[in-house]
């Protein structure tokens, strides 16, 4: 096998791939990328055996064929070299690379390709469109919130379902629930699926902004495809719980607050709070809202910002990391919190009775639920 590529070309595909690579797999190939040339372009190839990922980028062949080699060491090369042709020969099972500008070259030892798991086809496979922004605002507005919980598998992955014309994403991890809900989709029916994270997490990082994804969900797995390149997983098996249930209805009171003045408040009163317990009192009265670290071993700390309410006093504890989260992905000058609270009497504090929905004051599709702590 022997053709000329593009540095720069290639770069930029490998660096995919070792999104996809686990080096610590006990399966020696999964750690390779396969390359297969022919017709003047070239296949890449790469599987941690659970997600797969394959492109295809223009070359000038000389001899078809192909291999597998040790990706991690095949990206270094590349990128020690300067930008331009970068020939690729392969004798036996010994690979030559070398710059055309440069008087250098690596020898890598290759693995024969039929070693390399089976990647399959996506040929047949019914793929519909949907607009690859707001395909990646919708990751970004969930992945975050999935359990970490390997007891709990069908709650590691994100939840993709299809109803009349919306779409949604949900993520939980049993104490807090991300969920953004978009209408207006004319695509096929299909199967509800938990995805996993990674996958996500390459198209999150990789697909563009403009433009269509297309994706199809079948059987258990899932396509998608944008650009010169194709991912696929398997999905995630279980029965993700009742979202709809866990989301509170009925919620009558509501504060507001500026979403950028709360962010810069967490971040101080924070430093002080037991990263263990990661709690956070909120006290709201008329106008104002007070952040309480509680008092610990190494100190305490509290901040006032205005916020927009007027009622009774009311006090909610809540893991902070639930509220910086949602924060970063908020699309909206002002953050605001729904909620419901007992029967206080006289001048005693009021005390939420259940979860809380944080959400943007832009009436957008995305709401974060958080379930409140104990004192």
């Amino acid at each position: 096998m022997k053709f000329i590529f593009d540095r720069d070309a290639m770069i930029k595909e490998i660096s995919i791939a070792q999104e996809i690579i686990t080096n610590k797999s006990p399966v020696s190939i999964l750690s390779n990328i396969l390359l297969i040339a022919e017709n003047n372009a070239l296949i890449i190839k790469a599987t941690d055996s659970t997600v797969k990922f394959t492109t295809t980028i223009p070359v000038d062949i000389q001899e078809e064929g192909r291999t597998t080699i040790f990706c991690d060491k095949f990206m270094s090369i590349l990128s020690s070299l300067p930008s331009g042709d970068i020939e690729f020969i392969q004798e036996d099972i010994g690979v030559t690379i070398k710059p055309t500008t440069k008087k250098v070259k690596f020898q890598l030892k290759s693995q024969a390709s039929d070693k390399f798991p089976e990647i399959g086809t996506s040929e047949n496979v019914p793929f519909f469109e949907l607009p690859s922004k707001e395909f990646k605002e919708m990751i970004k507005e969930t992945i975050f919130a999935v359990s970490d919980d390997k007891n709990r598998y069908f709650m590691t992955g994100v939840y993709f379902v299809k109803k009349e014309d919306s779409i949604t994403m949900v993520a939980t991890d049993g104490r807090r629930l991300s969920c953004d809900t978009k209408t207006g989709f004319n695509v096929p029916d299909f199967q509800p699926a938990i995805i996993p994270t990674k996958i996500l997490g390459c198209i999150l990082k990789n697909a563009p902004d403009e433009g269509n994804i297309q994706i199809a969900v079948i059987d258990k797995s899932i396509f998608v495809k944008f650009s010169n390149v194709e991912f696929s997983s398997v999905l995630i098996e279980g029965q993700f719980p009742n979202y709809q249930k866990v989301i509170p209805e009925g919620l009558t009171m509501s504060f507001q607050v500026n979403k950028a003045d709360l962010d810069s408040a967490l971040k101080r009163t924070t430093i002080m709070v037991d990263k263990k317990v990661s709690r956070i009192i909120f006290k709201i009265s008329s106008g104002v809202l007070k952040l309480i670290s509680p008092d610990s071993d190494i100190g305490n700390a509290d901040e006032e910002i205005p916020c927009r309410y007027e009622g009774q006093n009311i006090s909610m504890a809540l893991n902070y990391n639930y509220i910086t989260d949602p924060l970063k992905v908020i699309d909206s000058e002002n953050v605001v919190f729904d909620f419901n609270i007992n029967e206080a009497k006289g001048d005693e504090e009021a005390n939420i009775t259940k979860a809380v929905i944080m959400k943007g004051d832009n009436s957008g599709d995305y709401i974060h639920v958080i379930m409140p702590m104990n004192y």
